[in-house]
């Protein structure tokens, strides 16, 4: 097999099994859980709420503080859900359709997840503040077995980012707060899946692609605060990802073994852009009304693409969608709040362009928390979500090695069903 062909094998692949995994605790990929106080409310009032637990949505949150003050959380993160083959086909060449085999159900491929999130900000003087806010907004793991339906399409996915977050604030007037922040990503992934040989009496092959790497984007907003009402409004950019590693073939056998091995590639792909604005307002001393709505650009996430000397472009295709949450906030006794909210996620991804890495549907957030002031300097945080997420089709046509004379076309026909997420958030607020 001479050196084009083996790349050309090599790239065509890769659409048929490589995506940036999926079903967090909001849409798509990504993960909210940076504030046990906003996990209470389901994240109904964060843009338009003050202090250092509302960093991450709006930096002109910490605007106006008057004294150090910080937050921290923990968030566990158990998903659930079946993934069902209807009637997946394998056209391997020169062969009629066949069944694709493998085990028929795949339960619960999504590994629990622990989110910590934290954030600290300080005045400077009367009308400047600074922060630091520390999070990991699109991270999660989901794992197949070898002998699944799905595994020319998905085994194992892992995607890590941590953000860092310097900011600052500052009053414009006495109502008015302006911020702005950088965001600092590291990303760390690792996506498999099984490759067919020629034979279906031969056992299947892998491909591995593994790479991490630093990027940068930016977040501005605005607060403005007349007595009872607050308003809030923010950006977060999408942050161009550029991942370099390697992309490994093996088990490959007849006249695909040349294309085993290991080479040295980067891949590209963008998170969404959030915009969102915000209200929060006091109807008593006791009780708060919020309100979230959110744009989020997933139309970002179009494709992966493969440098040199793979050169590939595998089309993701996903849709942007709106989110809508909200919340109240009730003060039992001056010590004592309790909170509940509702969040309805569109998914970003479309019906005929899912598959196994992908299997999101729209989904409803119900959250209840609760706050208590241990000191005048201290408050603990808690907080449960139920998401409940709609069933999905998985129905993504791919081909191994699409293009070349050995196209192996995997016609795919499942059904995500029964997913669902528990969460369980805890955490705390500190001023000095």
């Amino acid at each position: 097999m001479n050196t084009r062909l083996k790349y050309l094998i090599t790239a065509s692949t890769l659409a048929a099994g490589l995506a940036v995994p999926q079903v967090a605790s909001a849409g798509g990929f990504y993960l909210q859980e940076q504030s046990v106080r906003g996990a209470g409310r389901a994240f109904s009032g964060e843009t338009a709420d003050t202090g250092a637990a509302s960093l991450w949505w709006n930096p002109a949150a910490i605007g106006g503080i008057d004294q150090i003050e910080g937050h921290f959380a923990v968030s566990v993160i158990l998903p659930s859900a079946d993934i069902e083959n209807n009637n997946t086909l394998i056209v391997r060449p020169q062969q009629q359709p066949a069944p694709v085999g493998g085990d028929q159900l795949s339960s619960d491929p999504i590994e629990t997840g622990v989110l910590p999130a934290g954030a600290v900000a300080m005045p400077i003087n009367d009308r400047l503040s600074v922060g630091l806010a520390v999070s990991s907004p699109y991270s999660f793991t989901t794992d197949y077995d070898a002998t699944s339906w799905v595994r020319y399409t998905a085994l194992k996915s892992h995607l890590r980012t941590y953000d860092i977050q310097p900011s600052v604030a500052y009053m414009v007037t006495p109502e008015l707060s302006v911020g702005a922040a950088l965001n600092i990503e590291y990303s760390d992934a690792e996506l498999t899946n099984a490759l067919p040989n020629l034979s279906a009496a031969l056992p299947d092959g892998e491909q591995a692609l593994k790479g991490d790497g630093w990027d940068l984007g930016w977040s501005a907003g605005v607060q403005y605060r007349s007595g009872p009402l607050m308003l809030g409004a923010a950006y977060k950019s999408s942050v161009k990802h550029r991942l370099s590693g390697t992309l490994t073939q093996s088990g490959l056998l007849g006249p695909l073994e040349a294309s085993n091995g290991v080479i040295e590639t980067d891949a590209t792909f963008r998170t969404p852009w959030q915009a969102s604005v915000g209200a929060r307002y006091a109807v008593s001393d006791q009780l708060t009304l919020n309100a979230q709505v959110v744009r989020i650009g997933w139309g970002e996430f179009d494709a992966i693409r493969l440098g040199e000397p793979v050169n590939a472009a595998i089309p993701e295709d996903y849709r942007n969608t709106w989110s809508f949450a909200g919340g109240v906030d009730y003060a039992v006794s001056p010590a004592w709040t309790v909170r509940a909210g509702v969040q309805h996620d569109q998914t970003p991804t479309q019906s005929g362009d899912r598959d196994a890495r992908v299997p999101d549907g729209n989904r409803w957030n119900f959250a209840v928390g609760t706050s208590y002031d241990v000191t005048p300097g201290f408050t603990v945080d808690a907080a449960f979500n139920y998401l409940a997420i709609d069933d999905a089709t998985i129905d993504r046509t791919t081909a191994a090695y699409a293009g070349t004379p050995v196209q192996t076309p995997i016609i795919v026909d499942g059904t995500a069903s029964n997913a669902n997420a528990l969460i369980f958030s805890l955490g705390g607020r500190f001023a000095f």
